[in-house]
């Protein structure tokens, strides 16, 4: 009986200690964000590529070397280009010959140009000096038809080797040029065995060894800017719509630990993502850190706006969206910005008003 006793009034006692927690609403200055996966990657970031088919014959350059814009970095064997160039070199060679007239092409039609030529001067007396004669009643018409029609063949292959003449001599100028920008072109595709930089900046990656099969389709490096780097961030896409240029970013590095880092959004790309279901946009750093490399990782939070003396509670005191708990039972609301663990009450409470937590 007397344990009984002793067991009712410890019942008695813990349950007139349980009282539900509650609090007062306090002003504080409150900033709304926006979150973000952040990944920090060289300005200019771009991947070389092979312009030619072929053996990776050696790297120039190291990983983390510094370059300047035209940098030799990779050397490519292949010898196709160079047999192109040496067979259009050769044609080439030949159109010029030919066009020069130093080949039996221009020089046979001259020859018969002036062989034709003398056929016309001699039909061409002899027609007149006939012509003559048949004006004089002198002579049968036979004979003079015959000189006639010997003067007006032999002026019309005169005329017709000369149009040759000219037309080949056009053709093959024609040639002279088309095999001259065959032979630049083939030239241009000889230097490109070297693969060299587009920027001034750094060497941050070599993807192939020497030896290696190296195609058109695969990056052989990687090079960005040696100084100046880019935050990528992406956002949820229920959030990209509260994003501007300018808005400021509060970023935090997994190698940094807790230091946050001031940064500004600068670009924002309109495309989604469809396989993360994420927007991507850029920031870039107000006091970058003393040492980045491409790939550091982290989180940020872009600020969307900031109020001072703002009345608030904790979020889990929210009810329903817009009630919240009182000893004289619910209250509506109106609230406004919100963080991770605070909102804003605009309207319906004030700093006196008792606050319940609501039971879990």
């Amino acid at each position: 009986m007397r344990n009984y006793v002793l067991i009712h009034c410890l019942v008695l006692f813990l349950s007139c200690g349980e009282k539900q927690e509650k609090i007062f609403p306090t002003k504080i200055h409150l900033t709304e964000s926006v979150y973000a996966s952040v990944t920090v990657q060289p300005d200019s970031l771009y991947q070389a590529y092979a312009p030619v088919a072929g053996i990776l014959d050696r790297n120039l350059l190291e990983e983390g070397d510094l370059v300047s814009q035209g940098t030799p970095i990779i050397q490519i064997v292949n010898s196709t280009p160079k047999l192109n160039a040496e067979n259009a070199r050769l044609a080439l060679q030949l159109a010029q010959e030919n066009y020069n007239g130093s080949s039996a092409v221009l020089g046979s039609l001259e020859d018969e140009i002036q062989s034709a030529t003398l056929s016309f001067k001699n039909d061409s007396m002899n027609y007149l000096r006939q012509k003559r004669l048949w004006d004089q009643n002198i002579g049968s018409k036979v004979e003079y038809e015959n000189r006639k029609l010997a003067y007006e063949i032999s002026g019309n292959n005169l005329k017709q080797l000369k149009n040759k003449y000219v037309q080949t001599k056009n053709e093959l100028s024609t040639q002279v040029q088309q095999a001259l920008n065959n032979y630049n072109t083939s030239q241009l595709t000889t230097k490109d065995f070297t693969v060299s930089s587009k920027i001034s900046g750094k060497l941050y990656a070599l993807y192939k060894n020497p030896g290696e099969i190296v195609n058109t389709m695969e990056p052989l490096a990687s090079v960005g800017s040696a100084t100046d780097f880019i935050i990528e961030l992406l956002i949820d896409e229920v959030d990209i719509v509260k994003l501007q240029v300018g808005q400021k970013a509060l970023i935090t590095l997994d190698a940094y630990g807790d230091e946050v880092f001031d940064a500004k959004v600068s670009k924002i790309y309109p495309k989604k993502d469809e396989r993360s279901q994420t927007f991507k946009a850029e920031a870039i750093f107000i006091n970058p850190p003393k040492a980045l490399y491409p790939g550091l990782a982290g989180e940020g939070n872009i600020i969307i706006s900031e109020k001072e003396s703002v009345l608030t509670i904790p979020k889990e005191y929210l009810l329903e969206g817009n009630k919240v708990k009182t000893p004289d039972g619910l209250v509506d609301v109106i609230p406004g910005l919100q963080n991770l663990d605070r909102v804003e009450i605009i309207n319906g409470i004030n700093e006196t008003t008792e606050i319940l937590k609501p039971e879990e």
